[in-house]
């Protein structure tokens, strides 16, 4: 599908195949006369075994909005595994072809939303900074930002019509970005964490964990997907969250199963598989010693 927008310095996946894969509802350039930003909203096929994503020029937010689905991503030469739920954001890397693979639980929908580089680039260059680090940005925005979803919900459902308040969202959106998700390339930054890569890669060791709850991580597993040694992985994860991977992994665990408790009516023995311990008992145990109370009393109260 083809957009002719000055804003733009490609169109959007232009040449990628949309029709067989998902269905657009919602397109602010067309329903809504927007240039500055485009908002889609789309209902998705629940399974696909080999969908090939071409690179887009522009920064390319996806929010799940319904439906749930276990994905696999192979982009910059290795596949990596996530979870599509509502509400867990993610930023595709501008000029990144990437190969798909999914298989969803039920029907998906999605809320898109593409800010135009040339935006980000001029933002960041007001912002003080000479170039952003995309994939620094990208692993950080997995890692989660509830204000930047609600955001982002808040553009994909409004109804304004003319460019001025696509003009204010997009660049709302770029200051965020930049100033909350990114580091300017070649800037010292003082201070005791001054190593912008380790703290990239404690960001994607935290949206692995997040992604693969259900998994028996291993610190080795961790490491190996962030490029670092065990002891390194261990040394910076302490630095940038005051706490080892261990422990952060088990909290992620703990909240899952608390969200479980809460809004669902599974079994403990359902819960503890999903959330990554092995058995109820070894659940309980965990959740009495973070939370001081039992899973089944927590349901309660």
């Amino acid at each position: 599908m083809v957009f002719d927008s000055a804003h733009f310095d490609l169109q959007p996946y232009a040449g990628f195949d949309m029709d067989a894969y998902v269905r657009r509802t919602h397109c602010s350039w067309e329903d809504a006369g927007w240039q500055s930003l485009l908002v889609q909203r789309f209902h998705h096929v629940p399974v696909v075994e080999r969908m090939e994503l071409p690179a887009a020029a522009d920064l390319h937010l996806v929010l799940p909005v319904g439906g749930r689905a276990e994905m696999e991503t192979r982009a910059g030469g290795r596949w990596h595994r996530h979870i599509w739920a509502p509400g867990r954001l993610e930023l595709g890397v501008p000029d990144q072809a990437a190969l798909r693979r999914y298989r969803g639980e039920g029907p998906l929908r999605s809320l898109q939303v593409h800010i135009p580089r040339g935006t980000v680039e001029r933002t960041a260059a007001q912002l003080g900074g000479r170039a952003v680090d995309y994939e620094a940005m990208s692993a950080s925005v997995a890692a989660g930002d509830p204000l930047l979803v609600e955001a982002v919900r808040a553009v994909g459902s409004a109804e304004e019509t003319g460019d001025l308040y696509a003009e204010a969202s997009a660049a709302f959106l770029a200051v965020h970005l930049i100033t909350r998700h990114s580091r300017a390339l070649g800037r010292k930054v003082p201070g005791p964490r001054e190593d912008g890569r380790e703290d990239a890669r404690v960001r994607a060791a935290i949206t692995l964990m997040r992604d693969r709850l259900a998994e028996p991580l291993t610190l080795a597993d961790i490491a190996d997907e962030v490029h670092l040694s065990v002891f390194h992985l261990v040394r910076v994860f302490r630095r940038a969250t005051g706490q080892t991977p261990h422990r952060f992994l088990t909290h992620l665990r703990i909240e899952e199963a608390k969200r479980l408790l809460k809004e669902t009516d599974f079994t403990v023995a359902r819960i503890a598989p999903l959330c990554g311990f092995a058995d109820p008992g070894t659940l309980s145990t965990a959740f009495l010693r973070h939370t001081g109370t039992r899973p089944s009393t927590y349901r309660n109260s």
